[in-house]
């Protein structure tokens, strides 16, 4: 019996588009024998064939397998964020765990392919972590970084993300609220989907950004008493017609 360890690679494939990809990332994807695949339902198949697509663009040869698998989603309704939080994590835990268990041999390397990058909004790492200390299989992992969201979101609107020697703050729709008013410090926000920025002040800017990267990427800007109403509008039209969204934006003081 081979005394090879299982590795898994989880790959930053960046915001969208698949020339995001690193250099790194794509050595990373040619190592790979396994590619574990989330199905997200219907809604989200754009996400499952864009992962397909950059195997089947940046591989050479065929000897990688897919595996696809079925991704819980999160409680809808609940008292307590943070553990409904750990419970969701907890059931993609024992999903993982089944899918090395079963679908990695001694010696094999399996891959995630992670929107974005790995180490920002993205729940796969500390999973795999958790996973690395909890599971009765030895294995090695390593993370792969990639082009994120915030990266793409200041190219495709040709800003800087800060002020001259300020900061940068990334957070939250839900954490939002507490930021106001934001000061100096350029306020990047991720994950909204109760469109938090409707609250914020009509004098600040706001650099919006949907389907970076993509055909579909949509991108507004301007100061929020003029342009929040038109994004609002924009994104709901666009989820219905897609079946799913993912947007960011940056907002600041006028300079």
């Amino acid at each position: 019996m081979s005394s090879a360890r299982r590795t898994l690679l989880l790959i930053g494939i960046g915001a969208g588009d698949p020339d995001y990809l690193t250099l790194q990332a794509i050595k990373a994807l040619n190592r790979a024998d396994v590619f574990f695949i989330q199905d997200k339902g219907q809604d989200k198949q754009a996400l499952r064939h864009l992962r397909t697509e950059i195997c089947e663009r940046f591989i050479e040869g065929g000897h990688y397998r897919l595996v696809p698998f079925d991704y819980p989603t999160r409680a809808k309704e609940f008292s307590d964020y943070k553990a409904n939080v750990a419970s969701w994590h907890g059931e993609i835990e024992a999903i993982y765990a089944r899918l090395l268990r079963d679908e990695l041999q001694d010696g094999q390397c399996g891959a995630f392919l992670i929107w974005g990058d790995p180490s920002l909004y993205d729940s796969t790492l500390r999973i795999i972590e958790a996973l690395h200390l909890n599971s009765e299989i030895a294995f090695d992992y390593e993370i792969i970084p990639g082009i994120t969201a915030v990266q793409a979101l200041a190219a495709q609107h040709r800003i800087a993300l800060n002020a001259i020697g300020e900061p940068v703050h990334i957070t939250t729709g839900r954490k939002l609220s507490a930021q106001q008013p934001l000061g100096g410090e350029s306020v990047v926000v991720m994950l909204d989907g109760e469109q938090a920025f409707t609250r914020i002040d009509p004098e600040v800017e706001i650099f919006w950004g949907a389907y970076l990267g993509t055909k579909e990427q949509l991108l507004i800007a301007g100061k929020l008493g003029e342009v929040a109403d038109k994004i609002a509008s924009t994104r709901e039209a666009a989820r219905h017609s897609n079946g799913w969204i993912m947007d960011s934006y940056l907002l600041r003081r006028p300079r």
